[in-house]
């Protein structure tokens, strides 16, 4: 049976409502459903449409702008963190449960403001997308891109991942590398005669704990890059000298370097070694000067930092947008079995944005 959401109640109690409907990647069936249903019989004056397991709802006013929302509806494999648990009262309670932070808080915030702003000054779209928990080529935003990219076309992106409620602008390239040493096999009782490929990562791993990582103030947000080992392969048996060894290396790059500006820089860093990137995605840069995002500022107060981790803002960025987070929730939190918001926070986010959105 579809669970009915109420979306023009309480968003502190739509959110709880959508973190009991478990929606681990891959199995957002029934939340696309209860959401699909709820806009359908609650939004009219939205356009709807299904796209697979994501929801995709608009305004169509004829304003003279569009800003785009957008919020993935599944989470990470549940851990013992369901069904939703309250902590505290009033406005210093805490929601908890799987998705309360990454990022169920956000789209209710989403789904309330489609009921409710019914005049906004700019046109409305919301995206509410699958597996964006699961690989880049599973991701229901780019799905969305490939097959219905007007629904993706607007003058500011805003995507509610947990930011704390404050506008976290851009976002942080990343990029995943690998360097590979060859030696030579022998038995350890006779190490003289082979050549260790595990001994020969050394001269990288001292480099990487000598590096000096970058700072980056763009638009008056910093972007701290951050370079690390985060894993090691190597070895045959017990009593034989490896001749391979592959050292995998993250790099978080501030947006104003290119993917390709990026990879050169581990080059030289790693020069010497043999370096293949077996992942990479490009930052976002904040796009603060665009008018739409001005005004968002505005209407939050305060002022925007940077987001330090990679977002599906950068796909917006790619397409033209400038996007920015701004979302309840403490994003340190995700993925853990700790997750819970603030009620404070949800409420925030239906404040600043219905003020953004002129409701």
């Amino acid at each position: 049976m579809t669970v009915i959401l109420r979306l023009d109640g309480d968003p502190v109690e739509l959110t709880a409502a959508l973190v009991d409907i478990p929606s681990v990647s891959g199995q957002e069936g029934e939340l696309a459903a209860a959401v699909e249903g709820a806009l359908r019989e609650q939004a009219g004056h939205l356009e709807v449409v299904r796209s697979g397991n994501a929801v995709l709802a608009r305004t169509n006013l004829g304003r003279g702008s569009r800003v785009v929302l957008a919020g993935h509806l599944d989470t990470v494999p549940i851990n013992g963190n369901l069904p939703v648990r309250w902590d505290g009262d009033g406005d210093g309670a805490e929601l908890a449960g799987c998705g309360a932070v990454d990022m169920k808080g956000g789209d209710a915030v989403m789904l309330h403001l489609a009921a409710t702003a019914r005049n906004p000054v700019h046109d409305l779209t919301f995206i509410f997308y699958d597996c964006e928990e699961l690989d880049a080529a599973r991701n229901g935003l780019g799905r969305i891109e490939r097959e219905q990219p007007e629904w993706l076309a607007g003058d500011l992106a805003i995507v509610c991942e947990p930011s704390n409620a404050v506008v976290e602008a851009g976002c942080q390239g990343t990029m995943r590398v690998e360097l590979r040493t060859e030696g030579r096999r022998a038995h350890t009782a006779r190490a003289w005669m082979g050549v260790n490929a595990i001994h020969a990562l050394g001269g990288a791993l001292y480099r990487l704990d000598e590096y000096q990582p970058r700072t980056a103030e763009i638009d008056g947000c910093r972007y701290r890059e951050g370079l690390q080992a985060v894993a090691v392969r190597g070895g045959v048996a017990g009593n034989v000298v490896p001749d391979e060894a592959v050292l995998t290396v993250n790099y978080r790059f501030a947006p104003d370097r290119s993917v390709e500006q990026a990879t050169e820089h581990l080059r030289a860093v790693f020069d010497g070694y043999l370096l293949t990137v077996v992942d990479c995605a490009a930052g976002a840069m904040p796009g603060l000067s665009a008018p739409a995002a001005r005004e968002l500022v505005a209407a939050a107060g305060g002022d925007p930092v940077a987001k330090l981790g990679w977002t599906d803002v950068a796909r917006f960025a790619a397409a033209g947008l400038p996007a920015v987070n701004f979302g309840p929730g403490d994003p340190t939190l995700a993925h853990t079995k700790e997750e819970h918001v603030p009620v404070a926070q949800i409420r925030r986010c239906v404040e600043v944005l219905g003020r953004f959105l002129g409701r």
